[in-house]
C-alpha cells in the first residue's frame, strides 16, 4: 500500500536533516565559507519546514476526519493524491470509513423510520409516564382519544376524570384495569395494560389503553337478546295453553249458567240462584284469568322487538326535516297541554346518514317520555337540539325540565323489563339504546342542573 511508505519518507527527510546539520557543522568550523554557511543554515531551515509540513498535513486531515465523524457530516471528502505521495491511500481510506459510516446511520434512520411508522398505526392508544410525570402520546390513536386537549403531564388528565391520574400512576408492570372516562362528552371504557421501560438509567411506564365501549355494547345488548328471546319463549310456550283453557273455560261457564238459567225459567228456587251465583264468581275468575293471560302474551310480544331489530336502512337526511316530521307525529296534542317545544340545529344545514324510521320511532319515543315526565309541572318545556361536538359527531339531544331521574337509574333506565312507570314495559328506552349501538352510536342520559333529564343521542 502506498501509505505504508510514509514511515520510509519519514526517515528519508530525517536523514537528509541530518546530512545537512552535519555539513553545516563542518563548514562553520572551518574558516572562510561564511556563504557557504549561509545556503546551508537557510537549507537545514527549508528540511525542517518540509518535515513539520509532511507530518502535518497527516494531523490535519486525521483531525478533519474525526470532526465529520463525530458530528455525522458525511459530505466530507478526503482527496489527497495532489498533497504527495503516500497520502491518496489516507484520503481514500477515510473517505471509505465516512461512507460506511453514512450507510449505517442510513439503516439506522430507516429502521427507526418503520418502528415509528408501526408505532403511530397501531390502533391502541400508546402513552408512557416518567418517574416526574411527565406524559407522551407516541401515537395517532393516543391524540385521537384526547382530541385537542394539551396533555403534558399525569395532572392534565385530572380534567376526564378526578381519579384517573392516580389509577394510571398507581400501575405497576403488568398489571391490567378497566377505568371510565368521559371525554369531550364521550364515554369510554379503557382496558388500560401496564410495562415498564428502563431505558439509561430512567424508569418509565407504557400504558396501552383499548377503548372497549362498543365492544361491551354490543356483547351487553347480545346477552341481553338471548335473555329476552330465552324468557319470551319459555314464557309464550306457558301461558298460550293457559290463555286457550281460560277462554275455553269462559265459554263453558258461559253455556252452564245460559242453561241452568234456562231450565228454571219460571220457577227458580234458591238452590238455583246459589247455583248461578258460583257460576258468576266462577266466571268472574275464569274472565280474569283469560284477560290477564292475554295482556302478559301481549306484553310478552313486545318484547320480540328487542330480539327482531333489523339492519338498518341508512340513507341522508337534513336533520331539519327530520325534526319537522317527529314533531308532526309526537307533539300534536302539547299545545292543549301547555307544552311548549323549542328546537335548535346548529348549524342549520347539519345533516346525518341514518335509518330514517328508526331515527324517527328513538326520537318519538323520547319526546313521549318526556311529555309523561312533565305531567303537573308548572310551565313544561321540551327543548330538541342538535349539534357537533369537539370530536365531530353529530348530536341529538332531548331535554325536558320536569323532575329528573335519580341518579343511580342513569344507567338502569336503558336495561329491558326496567321501568319507572307504573304502567310501564321497558322496552321503549332499551330498543333506543339497541337501535344506537346499531348505528355505532351512544345513547346517555344525564340530570340537569336546573332540573329536568337530557337524553343525548350520539351519532
Amino acid at each position: 500500500m502506498t501509505f505504508n511508505k510514509f514511515p520510509l519518507y519519514v526517515l528519508i527527510r530525517i536523514l537528509f536533516l541530518m546530512l545537512t546539520l552535519l555539513m553545516l557543522t563542518q563548514v562553520i568550523t572551518t574558516p572562510g565559507y561564511h556563504a557557504t554557511s549561509v545556503l546551508l543554515s537557510a537549507l537545514l531551515i527549508g528540511q525542517i519546514m518540509e518535515m513539520i509540513r509532511f507530518v502535518s498535513k497527516t494531523n490535519t486531515e486525521l483531525v478533519r476526519f474525526l470532526a465529520a465523524a463525530r458530528n455525522a457530516d458525511f459530505s466530507q471528502r478526503f482527496q489527497l493524491s495532489k498533497q504527495g505521495s503516500g497520502f491518496d491511500e489516507l484520503g481514500a481510506t477515510f473517505t471509505g470509513i465516512l461512507d460506511k459510516l453514512q450507510l449505517a446511520r442510513t439503516g439506522q434512520e430507516e429502521e427507526l423510520r418503520h418502528i415509528k411508522a408501526v408505532v403511530e398505526h397501531v390502533p391502541v392508544p400508546l402513552i408512557s409516564i416518567k418517574a416526574n410525570e411527565q406524559l407522551t402520546l407516541w401515537n395517532n390513536s393516543a391524540r385521537r382519544l384526547f382530541g385537542a386537549h394539551a396533555i403534558a403531564r399525569v395532572n392534565d388528565l385530572a380534567r376526564f376524570g378526578g381519579e384517573f391520574p392516580e389509577t394510571l400512576t398507581s400501575m405497576i408492570a403488568g398489571e391490567r384495569r378497566l377505568v371510565h372516562v368521559t371525554i369531550d362528552d364521550m364515554e369510554h371504557r379503557l382496558s388500560i395494560v401496564a410495562s415498564e421501560i428502563v431505558s439509561g438509567g430512567q424508569r418509565e411506564i407504557l400504558l396501552s389503553m383499548q377503548d372497549i365501549q362498543s365492544e361491551l355494547d354490543s356483547a351487553q345488548l347480545q346477552a341481553w337478546q338471548d335473555l329476552v328471546r330465552v324468557l319470551t319463549h319459555e314464557i309464550m310456550n306457558s301461558i298460550t295453553p293457559v290463555a286457550s283453557l281460560a277462554k275455553t273455560a269462559v265459554d263453558l261457564a258461559a253455556d252452564v249458567k245460559t242453561k241452568v238459567q234456562g231450565d228454571s225459567t219460571g220457577s227458580r228456587d234458591e238452590s238455583t240462584e246459589e247455583i248461578v251465583e258460583e257460576i258468576d264468581d266462577v266466571l268472574s275468575a275464569v274472565q280474569t284469568v283469560a284477560r290477564r293471560s292475554e295482556g302478559l302474551m301481549h306484553f310478552v310480544s313486545s318484547y320480540r322487538k328487542l330480539t327482531r331489530l333489523p339492519e338498518p336502512k341508512k340513507s341522508h337526511i337534513k336533520l331539519s326535516t327530520l325534526f319537522s316530521q317527529v314533531q308532526l307525529l309526537a307533539t300534536r296534542e302539547w299545545q292543549e297541554k301547555g307544552i311548549y317545544l323549542a328546537t335548535k340545529i346548529t348549524p342549520a344545514e347539519l345533516d346525518l346518514v341514518l335509518d330514517v324510521d328508526m331515527a324517527e320511532q328513538m326520537l318519538i319515543n323520547l319526546l313521549q317520555n318526556a311529555e309523561q315526565a312533565l305531567a303537573g309541572v308548572h310551565q313544561p318545556q321540551v327543548a330538541l337540539s342538535a349539534f357537533l361536538n369537539a370530536r365531530g359527531h353529530v348530536v341529538i339531544e332531548v331535554s325536558d325540565n320536569g323532575p329528573g331521574v335519580a341518579g343511580d337509574l342513569d344507567d338502569k333506565v336503558f336495561v329491558p323489563f326496567f321501568t319507572t312507570k307504573k304502567e310501564g314495559s321497558g322496552v321503549g328506552l332499551a330498543l333506543t339504546r339497541q337501535i344506537m349501538i346499531a348505528h355505532g352510536g351512544h345513547v346517555a342520559l344525564r340530570t340537569n342542573k336546573k332540573g329536568g333529564a337530557t337524553f343525548t343521542l350520539t351519532f
